[in-house]
């Protein structure tokens, strides 16, 4: 099911540049386990008591929660070290000690937690409330108590706690949406955004506009919504870090469909989708498991005539549409192919 018809409830965010974050280095601790208790019982008609030490608390876990509200890590951004308390030493009278609180970081849908050093992926958050334990605290120490035998009926001696774990965790956020834009830079992507959703982008006529994704609620027919993500343009050479695409390509992973757009002023809008198709797939070869349809965008600046041209330049295998934002020109047949594709079926080339 499509993430506007569910997730979203038809809210439309757009993040100020100087606001998203991301990506966030974090050093997290763990809390220790309390150490177990060496204790014997001592009562006035009990002298020689014998072992009633408790055991030492958890220590206090590091969870990740998943909150719809959120947007960005920016609340993250200054937070370099994030330590949950040990547990309490066990006590007399086979009493436990308190458990570490834990420490709860609340991140948004899409965030992916890493190990820094290796780059080795611990956990994904794909929904809102779902707790993940990022670091278990330690386990707390037995108590003496549990040590008794028959041949050892006063031990003198308990279990020390767990240590805590501790680590460097990056956290990166991967923009959940139905549809991502992909394109070069001034390629319209920001213009048909602001058009077939109440995102609010800014957009002018040079590269580079979008330097943060924008993210709108598409309605389509019969009070249906699909979410729409203009992704900053990529430029050729993108995978190898060129221009601000690589920055942003994770977005596109967690993305249901690519949408390409393409001017229809290129020179070459066959060589232009195949420059894009390689970034993509240098980045990521997963990429190409994703369906793809191809816009050609700002048709309004071209002649009726040179239409059919233009789409003979195109793979045949990918479905395609010539639109224009300005004009309305193929908007709703557009939708028509990326609801298809949403719902499974293939979509047919308007």
């Amino acid at each position: 099911m499509p993430v506007g018809m569910h997730t979203l409830k038809f809210k439309i965010r757009r993040v100020a540049s100087s606001n998203f974050i991301d990506y966030v280095k974090i050093n997290c601790r763990s809390g220790a386990g309390g150490a177990g208790s060496m204790h014997f019982r001592r009562e006035k008609f009990a002298p020689l008591g014998g072992p009633d030490g408790g055991d030492g608390g958890r220590g206090g876990n590091i969870i990740l929660r998943g909150n719809a509200q959120l947007w960005t890590l920016l609340h993250l951004k200054y937070r370099k070290h994030v330590h949950a308390p040990g547990g309490n030493s066990g006590q007399a009278a086979r009493r436990t000690g308190a458990q570490g609180e834990d420490v709860v970081l609340e991140v948004p849908i899409g965030t992916v937690a890493k190990l820094a050093d290796t780059d080795e992926q611990l956990v994904e958050i794909t929904e809102d409330q779902q707790e993940v334990i990022l670091l278990p605290g330690g386990r707390g120490g037995l108590g003496n108590s549990h040590f008794k035998t028959p041949t050892q009926q006063a031990p003198r001696h308990a279990q020390p706690g767990e240590p805590g774990q501790e680590a460097w965790i990056v956290l990166e956020l991967k923009i959940l949406a139905d549809v991502g834009l992909v394109g070069f830079p001034n390629a319209g992507k920001s213009t048909l955004l602001s058009v077939v959703s109440a995102a609010k982008p800014e957009i002018a006529d040079y590269p580079f506009t979008t330097l943060v994704p924008n993210i709108g609620v598409v309605r389509y027919r019969d009070d249906l919504s699909f979410v729409m993500a203009d992704i900053p343009g990529i430029i050729e050479g993108a995978s190898q870090g060129k221009g601000l695409g690589l920055r942003f390509l994770r977005h596109i992973e967690r993305n249901s469909i690519l949408l390409f757009l393409i001017p229809a002023s290129s020179e070459d809008p066959g060589n232009d989708y195949r420059i894009l198709l390689h970034e993509l797939t240098e980045y990521n070869p997963e990429l190409l498991d994703k369906q793809r349809i191809i816009a050609v965008s700002k048709c309004d600046l071209v002649p009726e005539a040179e239409h059919q041209a233009l789409t003979r330049q195109l793979p045949a295998d990918v479905p395609h549409v010539l639109i224009s934002s300005v004009t309305g020109m193929g908007i709703e047949p557009m939708k028509d192919l990326i609801w298809q594709a949403l719902q499974g079926s293939r979509p047919q080339a308007q």
